[in-house]
């Protein structure tokens, strides 16, 4: 039975993920801060354990595992990495877990490691605008990513890569764009925009608040395709570049509330306040994805949209007195 590693496992792409795994006959050991919040662990070995540290590093990637996911990161939705307020630990602890894994996954044998990256790398100037986003792999230097948390991604990017050159590794880099689905964080500060639009669409009566003027554009990738692509891609031999995850679909944030509000059955008015906002145009740029894996990926928006705001309506339901 091949064996794998999955770091993060407790968030929401790492718990999915650790299901497919184990639906593909693997044993998985899952390694994260916490056990996933909304469901229980697939895992066949799951340890509770802080990656930035190297003696929990060294004691739960103790053997030359098949395959190695390392999805651990400080990191959020833009109330978390837009603000500023946690530019320290999003880019200390985020670094702190890759240098420790990649050292010790060169040390015992294992030859790739896939590293999640961000759509946050990308130039903020190719950004600006809904008509003229440029989100090509190729495009992500000159540098120039509008947050610290995109930094530090690009960062560990190079990290990896220089582990395949220095090291004869073979690690894999994808870069996630706006991965959303049921099971993940829907409130707190650290929910991303589709799980916070269904939880506000879920409490609202009348009114629901955005931030900004809600023409912001963004791609959502549902969580099923985002593994699918995940696995399949790791396993695909000779390709190691930078590479998206995502959909090219995208829309604005005042379009995604209307989307959700439809399949609620509710008639909200929008009150645009101060906030976060980030860039104002993001999507995924497939044509790379589709030259190397032969597909892209397809699930319809609303069709996501529909499963994710019954979970997390669900969730609303059961915690409201």
């Amino acid at each position: 039975m091949k064996k794998a590693l999955v770091l993060g496992a407790g968030g929401f792409i790492g718990s999915h993920l650790v299901k497919r795994l184990k639906e593909d006959g693997m044993w998985v050991k899952g390694v994260d801060l916490k056990l996933p919040e909304h469901w229980k662990t697939f895992a066949d070995d799951f340890v509770i354990g802080d990656l930035r540290d190297v003696n929990v590093v060294e004691a739960t990637l103790d053997q030359a595992f098949d395959e190695v996911y390392q999805l651990a990161a400080d990191m959020g939705g833009a109330g978390y990495i837009n603000t500023g307020d946690n530019d320290a630990d999003v880019m200390g602890n985020s670094i702190l877990i890759n240098v420790n894994v990649l050292k010790r996954a060169q040390e015992i044998g294992v030859s790739s490691v896939f590293f999640s990256s961000t759509a946050c790398v990308y130039p903020e100037c190719n950004q600006m605008s809904s008509s003229s986003i440029n989100c090509k792999e190729d495009t992500v230097y000159p540098a120039s990513p509008d947050t610290e948390y995109g930094w530090e991604k690009l960062f560990s990017e190079r990290l990896y890569t220089a582990y395949n050159k220095n090291h004869g590794m073979k690690n894999k880099i994808a870069r996630y764009h706006n991965v959303y689905g049921p099971y993940g964080t829907w409130d707190g500060g650290k929910e991303k925009a589709p799980a916070a639009i269904c939880r506000k669409v879920a409490t609202a009566a009348d009114k629901i608040e955005i931030w900004g003027d809600g023409n912001q554009h963004r791609s959502f990738l549902y969580i099923d395709e985002c593994i699918r692509a995940t696995v399949e891609f790791y396993r695909k031999p000779e390709f190691f570049d930078p590479i998206n995850i995502g959909s090219e679909k995208h829309v604005s944030i005042n379009e995604l509330v209307d989307i959700v509000s439809s399949i609620a059955n509710k008639r909200l008015t929008k009150k645009h306040i101060d906030g976060p906002i980030g860039v104002h145009a993001r999507t995924s740029d497939n044509a790379l994805f589709k030259s190397v894996m032969g597909w892209v990926v397809d699930e319809d928006l609303q069709a996501g949209l529909e499963k994710t705001y019954a979970w997390i309506s669900e969730q609303v339901a059961l915690t409201t007195p």
